[in-house]
């Protein structure tokens, strides 16, 4: 499927006779000074995926320690469509399996657990998957995460099918895709103990 990288610009001054390609002017208008030319602002380029009526972008991963086994997947949604999906199953080969997960308090605990029946992905909503909630999982790593690299990974969904996606890899407590102008806001420690539990629990399991 597509993969599409979208310019966000915004004009700030709009004038009669703006210049067009070439320095000429609109038929009818002077051609503007230069301290009256508009000014063009371009923001960060935003890399996303589109399959069937979804929309994957802000695809992320965190920097892992030497010899660390498993590491974290985040992303998010766009449903924009008139039926629910569901995101059923991620494949890395990067990673021996990749599940997906949910974090969520349990009185003053933190539990994590597999979602076996998949992530619903409801109509005309979006679904985020961050450090401390949805997150994929990818265990048995070949070799760490080095940031500045990027993860291939296929993400499966029940209506709209497969799709190939890339995980940009940051810090080790990154916060957002690098590069990509995405941020799903400042983190605190408590976030990346939220993570760091996620891997232990998981160790755990595995064991």
């Amino acid at each position: 499927m597509p993969k599409i990288t979208i310019l966000s610009a915004l004009l700030l001054s709009a004038m009669p006779g703006l210049a067009l390609a070439g320095g000429a002017a609109r038929p009818g208008g002077d051609a503007p000074s230069a301290d009256r030319l508009p000014v063009l602002l371009v923001a960060d380029e935003v890399t996303s995926w589109e399959v069937g009526a979804l929309t994957i972008l802000g695809a992320y991963s965190r920097a892992t320690l030497p010899n660390a086994p498993v590491g974290g997947g985040f992303l998010t949604v766009e449903n924009g469509g008139e039926t629910d999906d569901v995101l059923i199953a991620a494949s890395s080969p990067t990673a021996g399996s990749v599940e997906l997960h949910e974090m969520q308090m349990d009185g003053d605990v933190m539990r994590m657990r597999e979602l076996e029946d998949g992530l619903p992905i409801p109509a005309g909503e979006t679904v985020v998957l961050e450090p401390g909630g949805y997150h994929l999982m990818l265990r048995e790593l070949e070799g760490p995460l080095v940031e500045g690299t990027e993860v291939p990974v296929t993400l499966t969904f029940a209506e709209a099918g497969a799709v190939e996606i890339v995980l940009s890899v940051g810090a080790i407590n990154a916060s957002g895709a690098t590069g990509q102008g995405m941020d799903h806001g400042s983190m605190g420690h408590g976030d990346d103990e939220d993570m760091d539990t996620d891997m232990d629990m998981d160790m755990e399991a595995s064991e």
